[in-house]
This record gives structure tokens, sequence and C-alpha cells, in this order.
């Protein structure tokens, strides 16, 4: 197998074990979508062919702002808005578009959940209903749970925001890979995190208590985490041990993000 194009970020399936598909573009436009679950335990090669392509306008880069983006992209696309990053920005709710009214009415002014999950850690998150589990499985949570229902994106920030001091926003990304996981209970954890919960949050808390559990298809976790970048190493050839979050796991204990690497050119061979 040799394919060649620009990376996107995997796409994933939730069965007895993630099933994960590395969609290639020609530029802009779709192209090869290569079965990734397939290659591991197998040597393969990355090449960057030092051509990067913006995943908005297609127009070539050399540095890149965000998933992908140039520049101005970057500072005008509303999948770069603030409130990507920071949800309780949003105000599509009060008819106010930080960047693209119609594209944050169809993203934004939708329902939401506010999630706890277990990465290494357990940590708070919010994402749009339709991206359950997807969000999950980007992030290499193994477990996670439904904390709250709300009917818009700015709500699911302000709860996320109120919790910051009893919980972290944010994945441990090395210990995630290294798969040290906390003993803690995420169903105790949401009880207690109800209980800390302001009042005027309280009507938003999801009775759905089921505990999503997530496999990875990983061989061999690292016992050391050594990030690799396409543009420090532009040819990779090492055997892959396994997929987790959005990230390839290689023999050496290397790690590559897929994802940041969108817009990347390159040749995969196995």
């Amino acid at each position: 197998m040799k394919v060649t194009g620009n990376i996107r970020k995997m796409r994933t399936d939730l069965q007895d074990q993630v099933q994960y598909s590395l969609p290639l573009y020609n530029i802009i436009e779709p192209g090869e979508l290569v079965d990734m679950n397939a290659l591991i335990g197998k040597e393969i090669s990355i090449r960057f062919e030092h051509q990067i392509n913006c995943v908005v306008t297609g127009k070539k880069i050399n540095k890149v702002f965000g998933e992908g983006m140039s520049y101005d992209a970057f500072m005008t696309s509303p999948y770069a808005s603030p409130s990507i990053i920071r949800p309780e920005l949003s105000r599509i709710h009060e008819g106010i578009a930080l960047r693209d009214e119609e594209w944050e009415r169809k993203h934004h002014l939708q329902p939401h959940v506010v999630y706890l999950s277990k990465t290494a850690g357990i940590k708070v998150g919010v994402t749009r209903d339709t991206q359950v589990p997807f969000r999950w499985i980007d992030q290499g949570a193994v477990e996670a749970i439904i904390l709250a229902e709300v009917p818009y994106r700015g709500l699911a920030g302000q709860i996320e925001v109120s919790l910051k001091e009893f919980l972290s926003d944010k994945t441990s990304w090395q210990r995630m890979l290294k798969n040290e996981l906390s003993e803690e209970s995420l169903f105790d954890k949401k009880i207690e995190i109800i209980g800390l919960l302001d009042p005027q949050f309280e009507e938003y808390v999801s009775f759905n208590n089921d505990i999503t559990s997530i496999n990875f298809p990983v061989l061999q976790y690292p016992a050391k985490v050594k990030s690799t970048k396409l543009d420090k190493v532009p040819i990779i050839e090492k055997r892959l041990v396994g997929i987790k979050g959005q990230y390839l796991l290689f023999e050496d204990e290397s790690v590559i993000n897929m994802r940041s690497h969108s817009g990347y050119q390159i040749t995969l061979e196995a």
C-alpha cells in the first residue's frame, strides 16, 4: 500500500475496539481513506512531502495556525472562533455571532453536553451531543459519563467554567498515552460534582448515568513518551504498535499527533 495526500483528523468508530480511518485529501478535496487498524503491528513509512495546504482555503503555507489553517483563516474562520476553545464565550443564543452567524447557529445553538471523562485523571469537558462519543475518543478517554445536558454551547461553557476549581479541563496527554489512569469512579465523581454545582445549573443535570467504556487498539504503551513532529523528522519508518486519541504509537516509544499535522502532505506506505 502506498498513498499520498493531505492529512486530516482521523475518523473513528466506537466498536469493541475503536476503529480508525485516516483521511488523506487532495489539497481540500476528499481522497483516500486509510484503514489504520489494519496497519497496527506492521512497519510503516510516513514521509512528509514538504508541502502544507490550509485546510480551509487550500493555499500553500509555511506555518500552521490552529489545526492546519493559514493565519488569515485562523483569524476569520468560524472553525477557529474563540468559542471553540472557550465555549463560555459563545453568544449566539443572544443573537450575537462572533464570526459567522449561520455557522454558529448550526453548531453552537444546538444541544450540548457537559461531561466527565477519564483520560488519566478525571476532567470536565463540553461537546455537541452529536459529537458523543467521538470527542471522548479523540481525547483518549477510556471512560466518560454525561454530567449535564443543555440547549446551547454558551451555557455548557458556563457550567464548565464553574467547575474548574474542582476539576481540570485539560488532558495530561503524556499520562494518557502511557495509560496511567486514576482509580476514581466516574459515577462517584459525578455524584460529588452534582453536590458542588451552582444551584442555577441544577435543572440541567443529566439522569443518564451510563458510563461509556472505550477500548483503544494498542499492543504496547510507551513507558516514556517521545513526541515527533514532521517538520523536524520528515521521514518516519517504524513499527506501529497502537493508536490512542489522535496519536500513532510506535515501537520505539515515539508518538505523533496526526490531528496537529492537519494540512501536511504525506506519503504513507506499509
